[in-house]
């Protein structure tokens, strides 16, 4: 009775675990992912819109282990007077917390491109222009070792992609894209919020 109980229900569990693998974002097509990507139900409301040069895999998948982290992160964006913010560190619990800061874009030829290793970040200009300049992690020849205390190194990249933000879109950066965020060709008074939270 035991041994056919057991072929009864092990392929059942077998096939529930094969599904529950495949809606995993890690398995999704191209094309399953792009719509999801398009279409913005994770933003519940925020009319904001994900740059496309977000690694969308990475985004999906961490966004479907960790659903709870960036609900909280995009419910902070939509439901904060976000132009009335102090600025420096605001603590938003769970090891999460937003920096706002205000300035000038710096010059490209001063500014080193940064990279984390624990933290992923999402970056958001409340009100003027930028730019954030983006490199895959391996292609930076670190200038600035580690610092686990600040969880940021420091390097230069040959070759990059330039994205433009601004108030109309969102980006997220990941431990492994290494970035050159608060440049830009035109010196416009900008405020920008960042969001941190761990991998």
């Amino acid at each position: 009775m035991k041994s056919l109980l057991q072929l009864l229900v092990l392929p059942l569990l077998y096939s529930l675990v094969q599904c529950q693998s495949a809606s995993h974002p890690s398995k999704w097509s191209e094309q399953k992912l792009n719509e999801w990507f398009e279409a913005r139900r994770y933003l519940n409301g925020l009319q904001i819109i994900p740059d496309p040069f977000i690694d969308c895999r990475s985004f999906a998948v961490h966004y479907y282990d960790h659903k709870e982290v960036w609900d909280k992160a995009f419910s902070f964006l939509r439901n904060t007077d976000l132009a009335g913010l102090p600025l420096g560190r605001n603590e938003l619990g769970d090891k999460m917390y937003a920096t706002v800061s205000e300035y000038i874009p710096k010059d490209r030829d001063t500014t080193f491109f940064e990279a984390h290793k624990i933290m992923i970040d999402i970056h958001y200009v409340v009100s003027g222009k930028e730019s954030i300049d983006v490199a895959p992690l391996e292609s930076m020849t670190v200038i600035e070792p580690y610092n686990p205390d600040r969880e940021l190194m420091f390097g230069t990249v040959a070759a990059f992609t330039e994205l433009k933000a601004m108030p109309d879109r969102f980006f997220v950066i990941f431990p492994h894209d290494a970035h050159r965020p608060s440049v830009g060709e035109v010196k416009v008074f900008t405020r920008k919020i960042v969001i941190k939270f761990p991998m």
